[in-house]
């Protein structure tokens, strides 16, 4: 490559870091006050700013961060996923079943897990590609099943695996790093492959910003959501069998209030719950938000209901910030 090509190619660089930094400029600040304060606050000084504790965010929003990759492109879409939570339980329970009750081997027991997100996925995908059925109602539907069927299966107890090789994926190390965080990077680089680099992520901007204008430029629009839904089930289950193996054992109440994280996440990222517009790189600075202000409340010793509030309250902000964005731009 010239010299002249190499320079382009740093200054195209460059330019994109600029715009990223502009339009997460305020995410960007709240995540390093908040960074900050936990490092300094006497309850938590000593052991936030640690690697163990870093290490230990990480693999606490490699789960929510899969969830939110693929809620992010739903939201894009101008839709919503509420079964991703229920979907969790249900793939991880049946992967530990496979394994505890029919003597299967892990990996395809896995195989099995990461399949029931995807049926899941693609029946919420058919449904509201090709009916006019709301989003809210179809998903609001499957998480219901998904999660009666985790307890139907299990009888509301855990389905237990205790072997090294189950949680190998959940709690295991690859160099010093947690398998869930390499898994965690993986998924978002591919993610950002789609929706940046391909016609995919090109179509579902388009669908999401109008689905009529969409239909006539050609767009198979119901292509598009059948394809979101699905790869969100997809990552769902991947979550479900991730989080199982970090457990030991398939948890009927695993995923509880998870999809509520995974939005959280998104809309604290600047994706916008109108659709058509957002990105991948605010949904992972929501995300490491959302991680470390669970962490932080943690290590403060705060409540568990009032962490819920506290969450609450953080989603309010995201989506009033979002609505005066709205205004704003069509001003």
């Amino acid at each position: 490559m010239s010299d002249t090509k190499k320079a382009g190619s740093v200054a195209v660089s460059n330019n994109k870091a600029m715009i990223f930094l502009k339009e997460n400029l305020g995410i960007i600040i709240a995540l390093l006050i908040l960074c900050v304060f936990l490092s300094v606050f006497p309850g938590t000084s000593e052991s936030f700013p640690t690697v163990r504790n870093v290490f230990n965010v990480l693999r606490q929003i490699s789960s929510n961060l899969l969830l939110a990759c693929g809620m992010t492109m739903v939201i894009i879409l101008g839709g919503i996923d509420l079964s991703v939570g229920s979907v969790i339980a249900l793939s991880g329970v049946l992967a530990a079943g496979c394994v505890s009750r029919y003597g299967m081997a892990i990996a395809p027991a896995m195989i099995v897990g990461v399949l029931i997100g995807i049926v899941f996925g693609a029946f919420n995908g058919a449904v509201v590609a090709k009916t006019t059925i709301p989003p809210f109602i179809v998903t609001l539907a499957t998480m219901n099943i998904a999660r009666g069927l985790a307890g139907v299966y299990t009888g509301g107890s855990p389905v237990r695996v205790v072997s090294d090789e189950w949680q190998f994926l959940g709690a295991g190390y690859i160099g010093g790093v947690p398998v869930p965080v390499i898994i965690m990077i993986l998924v978002f680089i591919i993610s950002l492959l789609i929706v940046n680099r391909t016609k995919m992520g090109r179509y579902i901007y388009a669908v999401g910003g109008n689905v009529q204008a969409a239909k006539f430029s050609g767009i198979n629009v119901a292509k598009v959501k059948f394809f979101v839904y699905t790869y969100t089930g997809f990552l769902a289950g991947l979550a479900g069998i991730i989080l199982a193996s970090r457990m030991y054992s398939g948890q009927p109440t695993a995923g509880e209030g998870a999809e509520m994280d995974a939005i959280a996440a998104v809309v604290v990222g600047g994706t916008s719950m109108s659709g058509g517009s957002g990105k991948l790189g605010g949904t992972l600075i929501g995300a490491l938000i959302i991680g470390i202000l669970n962490n932080g409340l943690n290590l403060m010793n705060v409540n568990s209901f009032w962490q819920t509030v506290v969450k609450g309250v953080v989603i309010l902000l995201a989506v009033f910030l979002d609505y005066i964005r709205n205004i704003k731009k069509n001003d």
